[in-house]
């Protein structure tokens, strides 16, 4: 496959929530620094830059954070940024990244990727990734990379693999690829635990690999009314005129996941293993897992000064007047500071944050802080 049929879709939308007061709905978690001094999507960016050309990498995200996804990636053809007018979930972001890609190749192969993915062996990655790639193209299937579990998580979808998939086509990859069961739905603890003891299981990682004529024969068959508009995309070079006609056709489509449109009906799946040092960091919790702890537990990116606190996350996201922020007797906490906003949570009740949220959202005097 020459490297110019490759292309990455990042998709990059999102709320906000969860890493709330962070977080926004302009800026949300892809689009902020937490672990280095690169946003989630810049890091993604640059984890794939090796492997396929930059005219190749298609950002598709919220129409209101397609200026600060151009900030952030300035080298990025203006094209390549899509803002979708309203969330529809992921099938038909899918559906509309078929569709550019479509319109630049005939015999393109895509990798749709989260934004906001921790990665630690970004080589690891690239090499399962292109092994995917590679995959996709000589076969007339749809990829997608499980991650194998490191612990029974609950958090997280999983897919059941059948058998190892042998022959000419796995043997000249580096990559081990397993025919694909079915989807799971995110399980209970003990649920969780049989799936970790019996080996067959992975977690869902939202990550796909396909060629475009592998996911159009799909929709074609399981969301007719998704291929219908990807036909009509296909056909618009200019970027004022797509944006023009997703105006139009966005708010009437259903709001599905891919995993529900396609994923677990298609004729055929396959699931290649990823071993990289993979993390969602989908709470504040989260960041205890890449943080260094001190001797009481408090994993902090802040000065801070304690006195009988212990196991704490203390971040610290203020751009100027930098303060130390002082703990007595606070344990398992959440402590966030911003230059508008300050949040204290108990650990254990992090998954309230988009409660919260939702709450001054409705608020007149607070609204700006969502």
């Amino acid at each position: 496959m020459q490297k110019k049929d490759r292309y990455i879709v990042i998709m990059a939308g999102g709320r906000g929530e969860r890493f709330w007061p962070v977080s926004r709905e302009s800026q949300p978690k892809q689009l902020i620094s937490l672990l280095s001094d690169r946003s989630f999507l810049q890091q993604t960016v640059e984890r794939v830059k090796p492997i396929v050309p930059l005219e190749n990498i298609i950002v598709i995200t919220n129409g209101l954070q397609v200026s600060q996804v151009r900030k952030q990636l300035p080298n990025l053809p203006r094209k390549n940024i899509i803002g979708e007018p309203c969330g529809r979930d992921t099938c038909a972001a899918v559906a509309l990244s078929a569709a550019i890609v479509r319109s630049r190749s005939e015999h393109g192969v895509m990798a749709v990727l989260p934004a906001d993915h921790f990665i630690a062996s970004e080589a690891k990655f690239r090499s399962v990734l292109l092994d995917s790639m590679r995959f996709a193209k000589r076969e007339m299937t749809l990829v997608t990379i499980g991650i194998k579990p490191e612990e029974p998580a609950i958090g997280y979808g999983y897919i059941q693999v059948g058998e190892r998939i042998g022959g000419s086509m796995s043997h000249s990859l580096k990559s081990n690829f397993f025919n694909v069961k079915r989807f799971v739905e995110k399980p209970s603890l003990s649920k969780a635990k049989r799936y970790l003891k019996d080996g067959n299981f992975r977690w869902n990682a939202g990550m796909f690999i396909w060629s475009y004529a592998a996911i159009s024969e799909e929709l074609k068959l399981q969301q007719p009314e998704l291929y219908a508009a990807v036909e009509r995309w296909s056909s618009l070079r200019s970027l004022t005129k797509l944006n023009s006609v997703l105006s139009k056709d966005y708010p009437k489509l259903d709001k599905i996941s891919v995993d529900y449109a396609i994923m677990e009906n298609a004729k055929s799946i396959v699931c290649a293993d990823g071993s990289f040092g993979w993390d969602d960091l989908g709470s504040w919790p989260a960041l205890s897992r890449h943080i260094k702890s001190d001797k009481s537990g408090n994993c902090s990116v802040a000065d801070i000064v304690q006195v009988d606190s212990s196991n704490n996350i203390i971040f610290d996201a203020r751009s100027r007047n930098l303060t130390p922020i002082a703990l007595v007797g606070i344990n398992d906490a959440i402590v966030v500071q911003t230059n508008d906003a300050t949040l204290i949570a108990a650990k254990s009740e992090s998954q309230k944050i988009k409660q919260l949220v939702s709450i001054i959202a409705k608020n007149k005097r607070l609204k700006y802080l969502v």
